[in-house]
């Protein structure tokens, strides 16, 4: 099991936080992005497997949540210009709300400028007043979703688009395509996500909750793509994490208000469990964003290692010049 962060990296929903949007003036659920760089870099340099971001098209006062306001795909360019190591994930682009042709070629793009770290989250999209605002249909959204992913494998599989002439897209990924990675079931059956992407993106859930919902689905991994394939369970879990590093876990929605040790358990746990990736959110966090980052860095991470190149554990990371 690998540890990843989802952005922003900001503490806006703790009561801190929220002063501070306050005083600046900023939406309920809009984080403050102002040292959103160099948090990246500093989560690149501790060696988190994975950042990950949303695709939240338009800001809706009902959700009070801007995720990390910046659009996906430019942001994903510049982050690949700013760190390494990293995986540069999307938990999830609204597939339905975007052209696949579209999504094809910043996808592609962000693939060769991160050398090959793109990973490729959708979904079908839950904010009901964005889709008529973009001329689709909500109750379409399964479908739609359907449609593009096959449109997205047809595309780096090669295929010719409509029309003939050699009309091909440009550039081709890194890989023959990056992953794809489905987040929440998106009207799908377990089944058609197993046949049509490389991996299943849940919500948070204690470990006990969590075993059943990862037991059927690497069984219909192996079910359908036979007995030695393997695709990753992967989930969320927001994170309060206390100074006291002994201080027992109080849950919160999603995840928990805990010190590092019982941290630990719960990953060991979920992980015993079947997950394959834990993505920590520390919106909740009531202490310094940095300061949580290099805790987890320094105790969390060395259990749960990220392929490549990563801090060594009880050491600093390398300092470097990241100025642009």
């Amino acid at each position: 099991m690998t540890v990843g962060l989802e952005l922003p990296l900001d503490n806006d929903w703790s009561e801190t936080g929220e002063r501070a949007r306050r005083s600046a003036g900023r939406l309920v659920g809009e984080p403050d992005m102002s040292r959103h760089a160099e948090r990246a870099v500093l989560a690149d340099r501790w060696g988190f497997a994975a950042l990950w971001l949303r695709d939240v098209p338009l800001y809706d006062p009902g959700f009070g949540d801007a995720g990390q306001v910046f659009d996906p795909f430019p942001y994903l360019g510049y982050l690949a210009s700013a760190t390494s190591g990293v995986v540069l994930g999307t938990a999830a682009v609204v597939l339905p709300l975007r052209h696949p042709l579209h999504v094809a070629k910043m996808a592609a793009t962000v693939d060769r400028l991160s050398d090959g770290r793109l990973l490729l989250g959708v979904a079908s999209g839950d904010r009901r007043v964005e889709f008529p605002l973009f001329g689709m249909d909500y109750g379409r959204r399964a479908v739609t979703l359907r449609e593009g992913v096959h449109i997205l494998t047809s595309l780096w599989g090669g295929e010719e688009q409509r029309g003939g002439g050699g009309v091909r897209l440009l550039p081709s990924p890194v890989r023959t395509r990056p992953p794809i990675v489905m987040a929440g079931r998106g009207g799908q059956s377990l089944e058609w996500i197993a046949d049509n992407v490389d991996g299943y993106f849940t919500y948070h859930r204690a470990a006990g909750a969590m075993e059943p919902v990862a037991a059927a689905w690497h069984t219909q991994v192996r079910r359908r793509c036979g007995e030695a394939a393997f695709k990753p369970l992967l989930t969320t879990m927001l994170v309060d994490l206390a100074g006291n590093p002994h201080e027992e876990a109080v849950p919160i929605r999603f995840g928990a208000r805990l010190g590092r040790e019982a941290l630990l358990d719960r990953l060991r746990d979920l992980r015993a469990a079947g997950v394959n990736h834990v993505a920590i959110n520390l919106r909740p966090c009531r202490r310094p964003v940095e300061e949580v980052v290099e805790e987890l860095g320094r105790y969390i991470l060395p259990e749960f290692p990220a392929p490549g190149p990563v801090a060594r554990c009880g050491t600093e990371p390398a300092r470097q010049d990241t100025s642009c």
